[in-house]
């Protein structure tokens, strides 16, 4: 059920101060954190020594034994502060203009601890220059002097959404995918957010100005609370083609339309309704994980790691893959990525993948794409570590282990224990009734010689992908490509009440992990976003993760609606009938306790004046794709605008009783103007800052085109006088305006004054509010300074202008703020996007 994990009942909801709490990924301690009160050092380093870490990726061959220094050297050394620029941002250019001529130059020459660097690169691999790597760490940006100004850089940058501070390796999963602009994408544990807006950006790339893609992107993830950080990277894109989850991704619903139980009232509907079922053309299969492959970045991972680490996710893994190949289109792809370095979570996953689908799904071979990536063949063989004792095959593993340890984490997949002796497994921790030659230490009798059973595995693993850090001075990551050739196997239900020497000995493994693989076990989702951000899950994640019983031998995921007979929902709908609970289109209550509703806006009086008083296009359709989080539509305080793709599946999800549980939806576009001067205005909702890029092609009143001088005042000052203006001309339009919201945009120097104005991709605008006597910005503070900046680029690269151009004394001595602050600051204060009610 979603709602599970952190974000559980009574929490407070999420305020921006949670923003700032840090993770134990620094690679400084706290002076709180020292075990020795009487030291005089408060700040010592994380250790970086792991004997069993050593043992075990050795013993696995995941580097050969001549290359172990040069890894062990580079992973236990900080990792390099990597971003990429976003490719939709209308300052993209000149970003890559900066990095490129003014960064790269300026940092060329600073030497770090008296070493000479070589300061910021474009990745090699990465297209177009979009991302970027510095070869300082986070830790070095932070507190040294010298990179002050290109860090503060990359904090405004990165808080506006024109770049995303990505883990450089983490930003290659989404390139695998191969997304375009009309493809259904689905991220299936997509917080933090860093890869659902790569997905975003890159289906957002070859759309025009006023125009959304064809597509979609559906991101997921188990935890609230984490979903409140996906949804505060998210808002940052300014998109309307994105739905926001909150469920266990195993468990994701399929959202299946079942027409035939349907009532005469919604054969109308069913007939306009172009989806029938939730399908993906592709699938972002980033699965939780041990994260071992960001020690560089987490070290505090060193004194947590252990074997039990792996081996306890392992079935979730599954779990999820299952899932998401079951909600893939014929033909789709699928990336199953971690951030893991061990074969348990990666190799074994993808082979299990491959057994499970009989031949529906292959392992494509990407190794002729991207080819600057150094990256490293997946493993054919590898071994289980369990106990402090290596098991090269199933048959291996004692009786009372197999609660933990299961037949798919080996290579071939299968189990050869004759499974007529399970009726007498000995329980987790009894001593075996037979005695025999037993380890004192582990009570775990060892194979008699491993070496000559280890398996190989018979599917393709080598086209998987494996990162290593000493490489291209990266993490660790591990992906592999799947491809969907046909509908996979039927997918059975739950055994019931099953004879135990009839059931699999994998689910049985899944039934039940030891508890002491979950104590131990530190459960990690690749956080690749800024230092801001909390990094991982705990250990309480896997168990709240873990299914409550054991299913069938083809698929671990319990049997969600959509996987079940016909019959068995027909028989569903009879019993709903029967209790007075027929199925009808919930528009007015959300069925997600603690989640408001999303309700299609309809309200043709208000949409009229919003049309009437900005003069928007009829080619811009608003009926049908305005949605609020209000059931009460003489209350709404916010309108946001979807795609018509996010349309078709939030009509769906209506249809088949409110199945996905959304968090956040659409993009913010209209909202209600609460001040007292703003009621009086005759339209009472203004543009938002984010819709206006996507709204302004359309708008044909309440709109001007300033001059370079007076738009960079306006950004400066914030609010002028009409008769302070330079150009007199403009100030007197500005009078003669409605009160209310209005549109200034910039000239570039071509536009005459009575042209109608032309939007294309570089046009620069802002959202103002026309008062009884002068214009004011409602911009946040930091949108006007990063505006205000790239302004003054341009400005200076085209006439040499100086940046400190003076302004006239009066006009700074007569600004006065007109609008009450509650009007101004709206939008500081939903700067974190939560979805609350309206």
């Amino acid at each position: 059920m979603g709602g599970g994990g952190r974000g559980g009942r009574n929490r407070a909801r999420t305020q921006r101060k949670h923003f700032k709490e840090n993770r134990e990924n620094v690679w400084k301690r706290s002076k709180h954190d020292s075990s020795d009160s009487n030291t005089n050092s408060g700040w010592e380093p994380f250790a970086t020594q792991n004997s069993a870490f050593d043992e075990y990726y050795k013993g696995q061959g995941i580097v050969s034994p001549e290359e172990w220094e040069a890894f062990d050297s580079v992973i236990r050394k900080p990792l390099p502060a990597a971003f990429r620029v976003n490719s939709s941002s209308q300052f993209c250019a000149d970003i890559i203009s900066q990095l490129e001529n003014d960064f790269m130059k300026s940092l060329q020459t600073e030497a770090i601890d008296g070493v000479e660097v070589e300061g910021i690169r474009p990745l090699p691999w990465y297209p177009e220059n979009l991302a970027w790597q510095s070869n300082y760490s986070r830790m070095q940006l932070r507190k040294n002097q010298t990179l002050e100004r290109f860090h503060e850089f990359l904090k405004q940058e990165n808080e506006i959404g024109n770049i995303t501070r990505q883990e450089a390796v983490s930003m290659v999963p989404p390139l695998f995918l191969d997304v375009s602009p009309d493809h259904f994408v689905l991220d299936m544990c997509a917080a933090p957010g860093s890869k659902t807006f790569q997905l975003l950006e890159i289906m957002h790339r070859s759309t025009k100005p006023g125009t959304l893609p064809g597509g979609m992107v559906v991101a997921n993830d188990v935890d609230s609370q984490r979903c409140n950080l996906l949804i505060h990277q998210t808002k940052r894109m300014c998109t309307a083609n994105l739905i926001v989850t909150n469920h266990e991704a195993q468990h994701f619903p399929g959202c299946r339309l079942n027409k035939s139980s349907s009532d005469s009232s919604e054969i109308g509907i069913l007939k306009e309704q172009s989806l029938s079922q939730l399908m993906f053309d592709r699938v972002l299969c980033d699965v939780p994980c041990s994260g071992d492959g960001t020690l560089r970045k987490a070290p505090d991972i060193w004194r947590k790691w252990n074997v039990g680490m792996g081996n306890g996710i392992h079935c979730l893994q599954v779990q999820i893959a299952m899932r998401g190949i079951s909600l893939l289109k014929v033909g789709g792809r699928m990336v199953y990525s971690t951030c893991s370095m061990n074969p348990v979570e990666n190799e074994a996953v993808v082979a299990e993948i491959l057994q499970r689908c009989g031949g529906s799904v292959e392992l494509v071979d990407v190794s002729s794409e991207l080819p600057q990536l150094v990256r490293r063949p997946g493993l054919k063989k590898w071994k289980v570590r369990d106990k402090g004792m290596w098991l090269a095959s199933y048959k291996d593993v004692p009786k009372f282990r197999r609660v933990g340890i299961v037949p798919s984490m080996f290579p071939s997949g299968q189990s050869t224990i004759d499974t007529t002796d399970d009726e007498q497994d000995i329980g987790l921790g009894e001593k075996p009734e037979n005695g025999g030659d037993i380890n004192s230490e582990n009570g775990i009798q060892p194979p008699e010689n491993p070496e000559t059973l280890e398996e190989v595995a018979h599917h393709p693993l080598e086209r998987c992908m494996r990162i290593v850090p000493h490489d291209q001075n990266t993490g660790a990551f591990f992906i592999a490509v799947l491809h969907k050739l046909s509908p996979t196997p039927a997918i059975q239900e739950k055994p019931v009440n099953l004879p135990t020497n009839m059931r699999s000995n994998n689910e049985k493994g899944c039934e039940k992990l030891s508890n002491e693989v979950i104590a131990s076990s530190n459960v990690n989702q690749e956080d690749d976003t800024d230092e801001k951000f909390p990094e991982a899950a705990s250990a309480n994640d896997l168990v709240q993760n873990e299914p409550d019983e054991a299913v069938s031998e083809h698929d671990t995921c319990q049997p969600c609606e959509e996987n079940k007979p016909e019959e068995a929902l027909a028989d569903k709908e009879n019993d709903l009938k029967k209790a007075g609970g027929k199925r009808k289109l919930q528009i007015q209550g959300s069925r997600w306790k603690g989640v408001d509703p999303v309700v299609f806006f309809k309200d043709e009086t208000t949409i009229n004046s919003i049309k009437t008083f900005y003069g928007i296009d009829d080619s811009f359709v608003l009926n049908g794709q305005l949605v609020t989080r209000n059931s009460d539509s003489k209350h709404v305080k916010r309108i946001y605008y979807i795609s018509k793709s996010v349309k078709d599946v939030l009509e769906l999800n209506l249809l088949v009783g409110q199945q996905l549980k959304i968090t956040s939806v659409g993009l913010k576009m209209f909202e209600r103007q609460t001040s007292k001067e703003g009621t009086s205005t005759s339209c009472a909702f203004r543009i938002s800052s984010e819709g206006l890029p996507l709204l302004l092609p359309y708008i044909t009143k309440q709109i001007l085109c300033a001059s370079p001088v007076d738009f960079k005042h306006l950004l400066q000052y914030k609010t002028i006088r009409y008769a302070d203006f330079v150009d007199a001309e403009f100030g007197e339009k500005a009078s003669k305006l409605m009160l209310g919201c209005c549109v200034v945009v910039l000239n570039k120097g071509t536009q005459a004054s009575e042209d109608p104005i032309q939007v294309d991709a570089s046009t620069i605008a802002i959202g103002c509010w026309k008062g009884r006597a002068s214009l004011t910005v409602m911009v946040t503070a930091i949108e006007c300074q990063e505006m205000l900046e790239r302004l003054l680029i341009r400005l200076e690269g085209v006439n040499g202008t100086s940046s400190k151009e003076n302004v006239p004394t009066d006009v700074a001595n007569e600004v006065e703020l007109e609008e009450p602050n509650d009007v101004l600051e709206m939008d500081e204060r939903e700067t974190l996007g939560m979805a609350t009610a309206d």
